[in-house]
């Protein structure tokens, strides 16, 4: 008898469950192009209840008011539209249409005051995500030598720095890079690591990159510039996403002195992200890169045949 009252009380919790929290299922799409519309915010009318497309354009909400409901869909580029949602049952699909914004862009500095981007004392270019992924560049790094006043340094292939103002060394002490908000600096090392220690090529929301002095926003390190990059919002951007880039390096002709022959190059990014419930979210990503950079076979002796040095490294 008791068995059977605690499985009625569970069928009934479990009942009334489901009757408070229901889940609206639909995509979204660009009208003008017929794709997936992404990061797209869709939100109950009169509630804060409310998520995001994927990147594919599907959208998931739980909500726990009674139908009939109003959905808002809204974007940066896009008009805002009113959708209403009749049943749960079935899946809705939803076309938003592009449409020209005229706004301001400002800039939050450390400051702590808000100005106009126009106005600011610094001089600031931006790459956003939509760029990086359109680019034909091996990666974002690459793309940011084409900005203005930027210069980039290729050490190797795994490590490509960004320097300003005329400094372009590998090691720029006074070169600030702000990943998220932490500090990309090496420690011991005393600058930023550049490509190393960055953003996978998936998860590019923006960069920042202030090519004069920005002491005044960013500390004394700022000297020679600063770049500020954003990974994206694990409750905005979610679901998984895989870059794949190959090529071959070294393509060695006749008259090329180059002692690698034609090798593969590799690079693979992975990139999952997920929201738990309104607070909690995670991401997670990984990138492999193999490729055959140089090789060093030249060993010839610079200081000229017959020289000796001692034991101290002293020339004889």
């Amino acid at each position: 008898m008791k068995k059977n009252v605690l499985c009625f009380l569970f069928f009934t919790l479990f009942i009334i469950g489901n009757l408070q929290a229901q889940v609206i299922k639909g995509t979204l799409k660009n009208e003008a192009t017929q794709e997936p519309a992404y990061a797209v915010s869709i939100h109950v009318k009169n509630s804060t209840e409310g998520t995001y497309s994927d990147d594919r354009g599907r959208f998931q909400l739980t909500i726990k008011e009674k139908l009939p409901v109003t959905l808002i869909v809204s974007s940066i580029g896009f008009e805002t539209k009113e959708v209403s949602v009749q049943s749960f049952s079935a899946s809705i699909d939803i076309t938003i249409t592009p449409a020209p914004v005229l706004g301001k862009e400002v800039v939050v500095s450390a400051s702590r005051s808000v100005q106009n981007k126009l106005s600011s004392p610094v001089t600031i270019e931006q790459i956003s995500s939509k760029e990086v992924a359109n680019s034909p560049q091996l990666n974002y790094m690459d793309m940011i030598q084409g900005l203005k006043g930027v210069d980039v340094t290729v050490s190797s292939i795994g490590f490509t720095s960004i320097t300003t103002r005329g400094f372009n060394t590998s090691g720029n002490t006074n070169f600030t890079q702000i990943t998220d908000g932490m500090d990309n600096q090496a420690p011991g090392l005393n600058f930023p690591l550049g490509s190393a220690i960055s953003l996978t090529q998936l998860d590019v929301d923006n960069i920042e990159v202030l090519s004069g002095a920005s002491s005044a926003l960013y500390g004394s390190r700022g000297l020679n510039g600063t770049m500020v990059a954003t990974g994206k919002d694990p409750f905005k951007y979610q679901g998984l996403s895989v870059l794949i880039t190959q090529g071959v390096n070294h393509v060695k002709n006749s008259s090329s002195n180059d002692p690698v022959g034609p090798s593969p190059y590799y690079d693979w990014t992975i990139r999952y992200a997920k929201k738990i419930n309104e607070k909690l979210a995670f991401k997670i990503n990984s990138q492999y890169t193999q490729a055959k950079d140089w090789v060093a076979t030249d060993s010839t002796n610079k200081s000229g045949p017959g020289t000796r040095y001692s034991l101290d490294g002293d020339l004889v």
